[in-house]
């Protein structure tokens, strides 16, 4: 017999899959397989990691089978606000299967459960819900959280809370607690829910505040997403016991860069620094890029406590009030962060690059370096617009040549431009918005990125060569039927567009809707097509960038995808290029990789999910407070959708959505014309038309449902339609 579970796996699944197979329970399975009783809760815990896995299912009266037997497939649910889910069913090229509202059972979003199939995928296209494939829950493997935020309300006869999150479609009935009043944000530890036919019920295990007070709506986020506030002990000591210097012993063995001109480029309020970079133009036929990453794998060990926790949190989160660090402040902030004119162990790329953007080489060393100078963005824009003055000015101006060139073989090479301007939302030391900044994707942001980018794939490509396992960033290619969906969407704002399956008609069409008022509103259209990135073991090639191999490298401190692929390296470092049945031995690690590869992509989406909350509760908080202005502030807005209750806009300068209702519309009576998709004043025949540009103020905020409505400031004596995409 087996002496632990992985050995009895293979066995458990070859007796399934045998053609004579009948569903067992465990007491007949261990006949089956000759168990004996002392071995027993081996068996048990296999049949439960099996089943955790998704390999097998547990059907009536706890008997095993198959899930492609019974119709059964486990997965990850995804509910929407509106009831109704989706259920990942974590097989590469398989469609999410559908979960009607009636169908979740007990089941909440972020669940991992079993789902039977009802009905299968009719031909068709699949944004029809009667196409799909649909399911219904039949059992929940594992809860996503056992907690949950929201606000304490009462009715006549008892407490209840109200969800935060939308997806949590019903209510939290509550005891009354001592410290929690009508209208706070409480935190709720869920009981088990057995029926869906009465509400979850729990109980308040932490007082956040009044919903108004400062902070409160951030410290609800970092609840509601179960971020971690702080760093166990054992951490804390571990941290304290590194350096804050580089000790010279540690230089022993590298490469020393310190007399190289390197510099970093970082935002305005970067407190930590992991990527610093040097250009060197040989000759007129060869640059020399160098790419120098701080070495974060040099202090934090594998399975230390650094590392649990760091693998556990999978990256830093970033809140506009706030960071959530994916490493304690004394290496994120200090000894791993490349501040001028003090030592920091590096790992660096160094890579060689004709005339015409190409690479010719590649080779990768553990380094020291000293950083010359460290330029916010705003410093190495203005010096990208003024002839060079400086060596430092020279040098910058020679990197944007050789960023400027990799960018425009990027394109050429059928790179998609998906990116989006960002705003960030500055607040003061209570946490209240103060003012919304748009920040521009602009020359010194691009040479940055062309940099990275570089050195991400150099390093993917040289760990595939040499069979090293890592992690990879990877994005599929998009299913056609959605790309269908989505040129049907394109073909309503009366843009003329090809086959969209076909990368150089993608884009063509974004570059047709560059500068135009819609643009925005097309581009997050196509994200929604597309697949998420995500991590994986195997080098699938990233859509969005047209690159075969990629990985995240450049960015240690706060991506544990990038501390991976650190260690990667190191082992291609110390063992011979030639000697690769070493690497080999390693093979049996990519199930551990694939494990922590779907992990590092969930705490990846929790985190993004958090920020865009974070910053949306923000945004709503800066426009309730301009309702409390006397004289609210005018911003410019463009139409990116006519619906018959009003106008949905975009306001580009703060990168916010929102609508003005029809029944603002005062100076005339509006027809909605459903074929033209305008409103037609009655009287006047002005018209409002997707694309018109429009000044607006605020005119009413919901924080509960996240909208926020406003009307229109002034409205000109004829807004003349125009018809797009010609």
């Amino acid at each position: 017999m087996p002496k632990n579970e992985s050995d009895i796996r293979p066995r458990i699944l070859a007796l399934m899959k045998r053609r004579d197979y009948r569903p067992l329970d465990k007491i007949d399975m261990s006949r089956q397989l000759g168990v004996g009783a002392n071995q027993r809760a081996t068996l048990r815990k296999a049949l439960q990691e099996l089943e955790r896995a998704g390999e097998i299912a547990r059907i009536r009266k706890d008997r095993y089978i198959l899930p492609s037997d019974a119709d059964l497939i486990t997965g990850t649910l995804s509910i929407h606000q509106s009831g109704f889910g989706f259920l990942n069913t974590e097989k590469a090229g398989s469609q999410d299967l559908f979960i009607a509202g009636e169908n979740t059972g007990t089941a909440m979003n972020g669940d991992r459960v079993v789902a039977r199939v009802i009905r299968e995928a009719a031909p068709g296209r699949s944004k029809d819900r009667h196409l799909r494939a649909e399911g219904r829950v039949i059992r929940i493997l594992e809860r996503a959280h056992d907690t949950m935020v929201g606000t304490l309300q009462n009715s006549r006869n008892f407490f209840y809370v109200v969800p935060d999150d939308p997806r949590l479609v019903h209510n939290v009935y509550v005891q009354a607690a001592a410290k929690a009043k009508i209208g706070d944000k409480v935190v709720v530890r869920l009981e088990a829910w057995e029926s869906r036919h009465v509400n979850p019920e729990g109980e308040i295990v932490e007082v956040l505040g009044r919903a108004d007070d400062p902070g409160v709506d951030v410290l609800s986020i970092v609840r509601n997403y179960h971020l971690p506030t702080e760093f166990p002990k054992a951490v804390l000591a571990e941290a304290n016991n590194i350096p804050e210097t580089v000790e010279a012993k540690a230089i022993v063995g590298r490469e020393d860069l310190r007399s190289k001109f390197i510099v970093t480029i970082d935002p305005d309020d970067a407190r930590d620094f992991d990527d610093a970079i040097n250009v060197d133009k040989i000759d007129n036929q060869t640059w020399e890029l160098g790419v120098h990453i701080a070495d974060v794998a040099a202090y934090v060990t594998p399975n230390s406590a650094l590392d649990r926790e760091a693998r556990k949190r999978g990256n830093s989160v970033y809140l506009p009030d706030r960071v959530i660090p994916m490493l304690p402040e004394r290496l994120s902030n200090g000894v791993c962060s490349l501040k001028p004119d003090v030592d920091r162990l590096t790992h660096s790329v160094f890579i060689q690059f004709d005339k015409s953007g190409c690479a010719k080489n590649a080779r990768f060393a553990r380094t020291v370096i000293r950083s010359a100078k460290r330029l916010t963005y705003k410093e190495a824009y203005a010096i990208l617009k003024a002839p060079p003055r400086d060596k430092l000015g020279e040098r910058l101006h020679a990197a944007w040549e050789l960023a400027a060139l990799l960018r425009r073989k990027r394109f050429e090479n059928g790179s998609l431009e998906l990116d989006f301007p960002e705003v960030k939302v500055r607040v003061d030391d209570k946490g209240r918005p103060i003012r919304l900044e748009r920040i521009e994707n602009d020359e010194s942001h691009q040479l940055v990125e062309e940099f990275m980018l570089a050195a991400n794939e150099a390093v993917a490509s040289e760990l595939k060569k040499r069979n090293i396992p890592t992690v990879y960033r990877v994005h599929e290619d998009p299913d056609p039927e959605k790309l269908g969906e989505y040129r049907e969407l394109v073909l309503s704002y009366n843009y003329k567009v090809g086959d969209m399956s076909q990368r150089r008609e993608v884009q063509r069409f974004l570059a047709s809707i560059r500068g135009k008022p819609e643009e925005q509103a097309l581009k997050i259209g196509f994200l929604k097509s597309l697949k998420r990135a995500r991590y994986l073991p195997q080098p699938l090639g990233h859509y969005g960038l047209a690159k075969n191999n990629y990985l995240h490298f450049t960015s240690p401190i706060r991506r544990y995808a990038d501390l991976i692929a650190h260690r990667s390296l190191a082992k291609w470092h110390r063992h011979p290029a030639d000697d690769r049945s070493k690497h080999r031995l390693e093979a049996d690690a990519t199930g551990e990789l694939a494990a922590l590869a779907q992990h590092i992509s969930d705490t990846e989406r929790n985190a993004a999910e958090a920020e865009i909350e974070a910053v949306k509760m923000k945004k709503l908080e800066f426009f309730e407070r301009q309702l409390q202005e006397r004289d609210p502030q005018i911003f410019a807005a463009v139409i990116v959708d006519v619906r018959n209750y009003g106008l949905l806009i975009e306001l580009p300068d703060v990168v916010l959505s929102g609508l003005v209702h029809v029944s603002s519309l005062t100076d005339d009576f509006y027809v909605f014309d459903a074929t033209q998709r305008r409103l037609l004043g009655r009287q006047s025949r002005k018209r409002f038309s997707v694309g018109d540009q429009l000044r607006v103020f605020v005119a009413r905020v919901d924080r509960f449902k996240r909208q926020i409505d406003f009307a229109i400031a002034d409205q000109p004596k004829a807004t003349l339609s125009r018809r797009r995409g010609r």
